[in-house]
């Protein structure tokens, strides 16, 4: 490349990313306005409703909400806590604006439902706004800024503390330190996976993996948010920041390493099959299962699914999409069998004394792992939690205390 080349590519490069920080920094200004337009029609419900401007405990709630989505995306919670502030305290004054208007004889529009139709707009823009803080790096303008956020209410000092809130955002340099820097350990988990993660009742979520993220969160001075997720949603929560680790009886799979990180595994097992007892020994091999007239049950979205996909064929197949049921739709006789992990049919057999494993051995091999981003020092800190949990006999302690006996994968060599 010549020189006069370089030196047009150069410019070239630094004119694409100076627009696109300002695109980026656009979409911010935007959103913030957005948000703030909708302020007129918050203050018409509040004016007829007979309410003040002020809520402070759905303040509270904004602010909280603001937190967690910050930690999406990796923002500081002072971040996102500051830059909501200072929407909401704009957002006062423009209400307290068209109550000042009302008040002179100004017609006041026709209310919208404040808890059906406006707050579900507000909370997505106040997510939407944290996510773009996160993005808009340096290429703030003020002139822009102002022309954006000129609206009726919006004093210069409201101006000045919105705009200094979102030229001042800070994120984490990575996942360790966000969770160490913010004290939250969010933990995904699907609540539907005796004896993992499951909930008793109607009651919180409990099991193995829930006791185990309470160890791994007090060996970072921080406090477990139990964020829910699903079969069929995990690696799209993944993705979207949802969580900083999955802890809910997760399977070591090449696709799901392809998007995510895996820590090596803490139980060793595979698939096996369960029916009513009473059919025990129709279905002693995988052939027996997968015959015409046999109806297998399966929950969406995991590895179950994977395997009954691939491997039957004949039988029909039902999809029954919530897991805290589906074996009782094996009692109940609408199901005549599934193939699920031997654990987890142990598990259900001593719940369930109709319902008996059918097969002597597993159909395949598996290890459960904890799923993480695509984070090196984040993944190096819990593997390294995780192996000291499995020497010191704490994950032996926590399978023990919800009912079953774990299957320990092999310690290196010199661990005791």
């Amino acid at each position: 490349m010549t020189g006069t080349a370089r030196v047009i590519w150069a410019g070239l490069l630094l004119a694409w990313s100076t627009a696109a920080a300002a695109s980026a920094t656009d979409e911010l200004y935007n959103l913030l306005r957005e948000r703030l337009a909708l302020m007129p029609a918050v203050a018409a419900y509040k004016w007829h409703a007979g309410l003040p401007v002020e809520d402070a405990d759905r303040e509270q709630a904004v602010l909280a909400d603001a937190v967690l989505a910050g930690l999406r995306v990796g923002l500081t919670p002072d971040s996102s806590q500051r830059l909501l502030e200072a929407q909401i305290a704009a957002a006062k004054d423009v209400q307290q604006h068209w109550f000042d208007a009302w008040r002179a004889g100004e017609p006041v529009a026709a209310a919208e439902d404040l808890a059906l139709t406006l707050r579900p707009k507000l909370s997505d823009l106040s997510a939407r706004i944290v996510a773009a803080a996160a993005t808009a790096g340096a290429g703030h303008d003020r002139a822009r800024f102002d022309r954006a956020l000129d609206l009726p209410g919006m004093t210069p000092a409201r101006r000045d503390r919105l705009y200094a809130a979102v030229t001042g955002v800070a994120t984490y340099p990575d996942r360790l330190a966000q969770v160490l820097g913010s004290g939250v350990l969010r933990v995904g988990t699907t609540g539907d996976y005796a004896p993992f993660s499951y909930r008793v009742g109607e009651g919180d979520i409990v099991g193995i993996d829930i006791e185990l993220a309470r160890q791994l969160a007090a060996a970072l001075d921080a406090r477990v948010v139990l964020v829910p997720t699903s079969w069929p949603t995990l690696m799209e929560d993944l993705a979207a920041g949802r969580y900083d680790i999955a802890m809910s009886g997760v399977s070591r799979i090449l696709a799901r390493q392809r998007d995510g990180y895996l820590t090596p595994p803490y139980h060793v097992g595979g698939k096996t099959a369960i029916a009513r007892c009473e059919d025990r020994d129709a279905f002693a091999t995988l052939a027996d299962v997968d015959r015409p007239g046999v109806r297998v049950i399966v929950n969406p979205g995991g590895t179950n699914q994977r395997f009954v996909d691939a491997h039957v064929h004949q039988a029909e197949k039902i999809v029954h999409p919530d897991n805290r049921t589906i074996f009782t739709e094996l009692v109940e006789g609408r199901a005549d069998v599934m193939i699920t992990d031997r654990i987890e049919v142990t598990l259900q057999t001593r719940r369930n004394p109709s319902l008996c494993a059918t097969m002597a051995g597993n159909l395949t091999y598996q290890e459960k792992a904890y799923l993480l981003p695509r984070d090196q020092r984040w993944l190096a800190f819990v593997a390294t939690w995780l192996s000291l949990a499995l020497a010191d006999g704490s994950v032996t302690a926590a399978f023990r205390a919800h009912g079953v006996a774990p299957t320990l994968p092999v310690l290196p060599m010199g661990v005791d």
